[in-house]
């Protein structure tokens, strides 16, 4: 599963953004696809998480405002984020922990 990410962009803060995570083959609807992020100077930060069933998790600083989907039968995993705040600013990434493959990343800015 080698996937790539989509979607990124400059946005003020309190908009939204939703980014994409696209992979090929079948094996995409059978595993579970995470979302992380990375500013500058700081360590990569597990966002979101998504299991092949469906269900979603969050970490504390996106609960309430990210919501991560799929679509299985379009090889995709979506990121929604609303509400974005300045330190949202990082390049995001998306991972398949069962491959343990990453994307190349997408930036997103946020501005004040």
């Amino acid at each position: 599963v080698q996937p790539v990410e989509s979607g990124g962009g400059l946005v003020q803060a309190g908009g939204s953004l939703r980014l994409s995570c696209t992979a090929s083959g079948s094996i995409f609807s059978r595993v579970n696809i995470a979302w992380y992020r990375q500013a500058p100077g700081n360590q990569r930060e597990w966002v979101a998480r998504i299991t092949s069933g469906g269900t979603a998790t969050y970490g504390d600083s996106v609960k309430g405002r990210f919501t991560i989907s799929r679509d299985n039968a379009m090889n995709t995993v979506y990121l929604q984020m609303s509400s974005l705040k300045p330190e949202d600013t990082a390049v995001y990434y998306c991972n398949c922990p069962t491959s343990g493959d990453w994307g190349q990343g997408t930036q997103v800015t946020v501005s004040s």
